[in-house]
C-alpha cells in the first residue's frame, strides 16, 4: 500500500497499480460486445462484471430539500434524522416497487430508480413512472407530513425529476469487491441535473416524458419550468426543455 507517513507512493504500490490497471484493460477490451439490447432492468446478478443492457427507461431523481440544515450533532438528534429517513424511504421505495421500478441506490437525502417495459395495455413508461411521483406526494403530504407534524418535527419538503430514453445500465466496479448497477446515459444525466431547477414540492419533467402521457394530462397540468436547461437535441441543435407537473392526486374516501 501506499506510505502514508512519507506522504507519497513506494514503487512497489505503484507497480502493483500498473499491473492491475493493465490486466483490467485487457479483460474489458478482450470481450465482446458488452451491451445486450433488453427490455427489463436487470438485477446485478443478471449481467456480468463490464457488462450491460441498453433498454428504454424513464429515470427518477428523488432530492429532500435542505436535509442537511436540520440539526444533526447530538445523538439525539441524529436518532430523529434516522427515524425520519426510514419513515420516508421505507414507503418511498415500497411506492417505486408498486409501479414497477427499481431503486438503484439511496444516496442519504434521496434515491434514483428506473421504470422500463411492462406489460399493462396502454400504460406508458413515462405514466407509471409520473403516477409513481404522484403517489409519492400523496403519501408525504396526507400521510408522513402530518404524523411529522404532529410530533413537532419538520415536515419533509422533497422534489422528483424525470426524463425519458435510452439508456445503458451496466456493472461496474471490482470483480472481487465492491461492484454495482449503474446507469449511462444522457437521460440518466438530464435527470440527475434537473434537481438544480426544480424547487420544493415539484415534480419536473424532461421534454422526452410528454410524448408518454396522456394528452389530457400534459393539456391541463404540464407548465413550462425552462428552455434554458443547457441541454440540447444534438441532431437539431433545439433547447431540451424542462416541464412542471403541477397536477396532484384527489384522496379517495375510504
Amino acid at each position: 500500500m501506499a506510505n502514508p507517513s512519507s506522504n507519497e507512493l513506494t514503487p512497489a504500490y505503484y507497480r502493483a497499480q500498473i499491473g492491475r490497471v493493465v490486466a483490467t484493460l485487457n479483460k474489458i477490451v478482450k470481450r465482446p460486445n458488452p451491451l445486450t439490447l433488453g427490455h427489463v432492468v436487470p438485477d446485478a446478478d443478471d449481467i456480468a462484471i463490464h457488462d450491460g443492457r441498453r433498454l428504454e427507461a424513464t429515470v427518477m431523481f428523488l432530492d429532500i430539500c435542505k436535509f442537511s440544515n436540520r440539526p444533526c450533532e447530538s445523538a439525539e438528534e441524529q436518532v430523529t434524522i434516522v427515524q425520519i429517513l426510514s419513515l420516508f424511504f421505507t414507503e418511498m421505495i415500497r411506492i417505486i416497487a408498486d409501479h414497477g421500478g427499481v431503486v438503484e441506490k439511496n444516496t442519504g437525502d434521496g434515491l434514483m430508480a428506473y421504470f422500463a417495459k411492462n406489460d399493462i395495455p396502454g400504460i406508458s413508461i413515462q405514466q407509471r413512472a409520473l403516477t409513481c411521483a404522484l403517489t409519492m406526494f400523496s403519501a408525504a403530504d396526507n400521510l408522513i407530513n402530518p404524523l411529522l407534524s404532529r410530533s413537532n418535527i419538520q415536515m419533509i419538503d422533497f422534489r422528483v425529476c424525470l426524463d425519458h430514453g435510452f439508456i445503458t445500465v451496466a456493472k461496474v466496479g471490482a470483480a472481487r469487491g465492491f461492484n454495482g448497477i449503474v446507469a449511462v446515459g444522457t437521460t440518466a444525466n438530464v435527470a440527475s441535473k434537473m434537481l438544480k431547477v426544480a424547487g420544493a414540492n415539484t415534480i419536473l419533467l424532461g421534454n422526452e416524458m410528454l410524448s408518454g402521457l396522456p394528452a389530457g394530462w400534459v393539456q391541463q397540468y404540464v407548465q413550462l419550468e425552462t428552455l434554458e436547461s443547457g441541454w440540447t437535441y444534438r441532431q437539431s441543435q433545439t433547447a431540451y426543455a424542462f416541464w412542471r407537473y403541477i397536477g396532484r392526486w384527489k384522496i379517495p374516501v375510504i
